[in-house]
Order: C-alpha cells, then structure tokens, then sequence
C-alpha cells in the first residue's frame, strides 16, 4: 500500500474533521478506555468519532496532530492484509516522529483480522476506537480476541428527544401544557413515519434517501458481506418480515410464506438469512417471557431498527410503525442487542412489551375509544399484573391520555410522543 497515499488521508481528515458542523450527542467515554461503536449503518457512529476528536481539541486535551483517523470505505485505501494495518502506524509516525496518536478505526469490519490489529495497538498503549455495522463485532470470539481491552457501544439514530434538539425545540418543565406542545405534536409525525437518521432532517426526499439506505444494507452488509445469490429472495424476505410486525412469526411460518410464492428453500437458509440481517442491525428480535429456550428461539416477534426502514416497506403502515417505534425505545432504554431484559408475553393472554428489570408492562393501541379494544387492552395487563410483581401498567396511544384504575392496579395511558420524552 502506498504510504504517500496514507499520509495525505492522515492529514486531510485531520483538518476535516475538526470543521464539520455537528448536534452533540450524549456518548461519554472514559478518559483511558478503548471503544468499539457498532450500529445500524449511517445511525451517526462516525460523528460520534468526529464529536470526540473535536471535544478533545476544544478541550486542549488533544491537539489535530495527535489525531489518526482513517475510514475503510474510503476508496483510495488498498489494505489486504494484517501487514497493510501496520503501514497506518508507520505513515503516520514518518509524520509525527514524536508523537503517539489516538486511533480511530471507522467502518473497520470490512478488513479480515482486524481485531488481531486492534488488540495490538491497545496491547502497545494505543488509545483506540473503532465503529462498525456489524453485530458480530460484539461476538463472544471476537471480544475474546480483543482481550477485554475494549468497551462496546451501541450507536442508534437518532431519538425524538434529540430529533427536537436538532429542530431547535427547547422543552422546559411542564411543556406539555404549553402551546409549545402543538409544535412538538406536529413535528412527531415527520419523526413517526421517517425515523431517526439526521440525514434526512432536512431533505425533501425523505422516502427516496431511506430506499437508497435500505438498497445499501441489503446489498453491501447482507447480500455481499455475506455472498448471497439469491437478492430477490432476501428482499422479499425483509418485506414479509415488515408486513408481519406486530406478529410472533415462526420461521416455520415464513418457510411456508416464501415457499407459496413457488420459492424453493430449507429452514436452515431462512434460519441464516434472518441472522444476516440482525447482524446488518437492519431487525431485531424478542422473544415470549414464558416459552422455553427451544420455543423463544423459533417464535419471535421481530422488528425494524428505525421507523423510516419500516416505513419503506408498507402501504398502510400507521399501528405497525407505532408499535415498531415502542419496540425500539424500550431496547435502547432497556435492552441492547447482547442483552436480554426485553421480552413480549403470552400465555393466556398477549401483552405486547414486558420488562422484567423494570417491573413494566406496556400494550400499544392506537386508540383505545372503542370499549371492546379497551376491555381486551385493559384484561390483558390486569390478568398479568396476577402473575408477575408489576409496579407500573402502561398503555401507549396515539394521542389519547388519562387513567384507568381498577381496584389496586392503575394503568397509564400515554401519548407516544409525550411518552419518548420522559
């Protein structure tokens, strides 16, 4: 690789970064630690590099030249192997004879080995941090590789908490019963159907940039990352998939789907495909509190990591991206996708969310005006407030708001943009 071409990129993103315009993001990292930032693709992993390396110059605790950063996906890189990794280090100490950088690895998940590279540097008192958009960076063989030294982050787009911020909406205390409330009302439903990546915020094209992005995840982190022949299958997958939010789907169930469609495949391609794309982060999973371990692994409710990739793939997608959109802020708040505290629950009855950690029971209904929706919403979280210690019931709506009380149990019933912001 030739190393004139590293040393520009060295100095050229050293003085771009430090003049990209940003909305700080909550993210604190320890002083002396190592990260690897995973996440859907474009979710802002790379500006929560660039916000680090900016806070770090602001602050005087780093000056431009004790930065290394370099992205994979640039083009001008040819790296083939554990020897070109050690060509970064040298470039840039050639540069900077005297110094020691803080690394900054993005998107490094493209290069075969990199954890072998990345553990050394941290072995040798590198300061290191690493984003990519994949799940299997979180693997017990590859944590096992980085030896401990590393921290795992996961990145996730925007929430409308910061979607606000970035509008330029200050909430101060009681805001919801001031006229500033109409506004955030209004700016939900842009939120609600086009999701969290900032990218979009300010485009009128929405729906045409998040068909690209999704183009991209299926193409380069599922279908090429992982040499599938078959892309008409894979996306007609992700649409049966998208269709049955809401839904536990079997993987028998999907089987069937797709082979009705004169489809010839095994359970075990449709078992490797769905992995694919929880690897992509392009979905996620949670499984029935009370199945067992066999049972939550084939009969999952499954969901998209952002409303506008939802959003993409339905006609009529209003109760799907509501309950989606639920599903999302209960694995950022409680969840994770290593983590295992988010769960659906069914026996007898059906609630829609159960967090155990939490004591939490959660339906979400549209609207809950019809009184036979109402009843079936109601039972439900009082027949399991019977079997689990639950401290707190919640219905999330739309727009309705108030109380239900029945003898001891009371449940809340929210808006759900009143609810992302609590």
């Amino acid at each position: 690789m030739d190393k004139s071409i590293i040393k520009s990129i060295i100095l050229q993103n050293q003085e771009r970064i430090e003049a990209i315009p940003l909305q700080k993001r909550k993210m604190d990292f320890d002083e002396k630690g190592n990260y690897v930032l995973v996440g859907l693709r474009r979710a802002g992993k790379s500006f929560m590099l660039y916000q680090n390396i900016q806070e770090r110059i602001r602050t005087g605790k780093s000056q431009r030249e004790d930065i290394l950063y370099i992205n994979f996906e640039d083009d001008r890189l040819q790296i083939g192997g554990l020897e070109d990794f050690d060509t970064l280090i040298t470039a840039y100490h050639e540069i900077y004879t005297e110094r020691k950088p803080i690394v900054y690895l993005d998107e490094i998940q493209i290069i075969n080995g990199w954890e072998k590279f990345a553990r050394r540097l941290a072995d040798t008192q590198y300061r290191v941090f690493i984003t990519g958009s994949n799940a299997n960076m979180l693997s017990r063989e590859i944590a096992t590789t980085l030896g401990g030294r590393f921290i795992a982050r996961e990145i996730y787009p925007f929430s409308f908490e910061e979607y606000l911020i970035y509008k330029g909406i200050k909430l101060d205390a009681n805001w919801e019963y001031a006229p500033i409330a109409t506004k955030v009302r209004g700016l939900f439903d842009e939120y609600f159907h086009y999701g969290g990546f900032a990218e979009i915020f300010n485009r009128a094209d929405k729906r045409e940039w998040i068909n690209s992005l999704c183009q991209k995840i299926l193409l380069g982190d599922i279908i090429a990352r992982n040499d599938i022949r078959n892309a008409p299958l894979i996306r007609l997958l992700v649409k049966k998939l998208a269709e049955s939010v809401m839904q536990p789907t079997t993987q028998t169930r999907l089987l069937n789907i797709l082979q009705s469609t004169g489809i010839k495949l095994g359970r075990n391609t449709i078992s490797e495909y769905l992995s694919y794309m929880d690897d992509a982060f392009l979905t996620f999973s949670i499984t029935n509190y009370t199945d067992s371990l066999a049972e939550r692994i084939s009969n999952l409710k499954r969901y998209f990591s952002d409303n506008g990739l939802l959003n993409n793939y339905l006609f009529d997608p209003t109760t799907k991206l509501l309950e989606n959109l639920v599903a999302v802020t209960l694995l950022k708040k409680y969840g994770g996708y290593e983590e295992d505290n988010l769960y659906y629950y069914n026996k007898g009855v059906e609630v829609d969310f159960y967090v155990p950690s939490q004591e939490l029971a959660i339906q979400v209904s549209y609207n809950i005006s019809d009184l036979d929706t109402r009843e079936r919403e109601t039972k439900a979280l009082y027949k399991m407030a019977t079997v689990f210690p639950l401290k707190k019931l919640m219905i999330i709506t739309m727009d309705q708001e108030t109380t239900i009380q029945e003898d001891e149990n009371s449940i809340e019933v929210i808006p759900i943009w009143k609810w992302l912001l609590k």
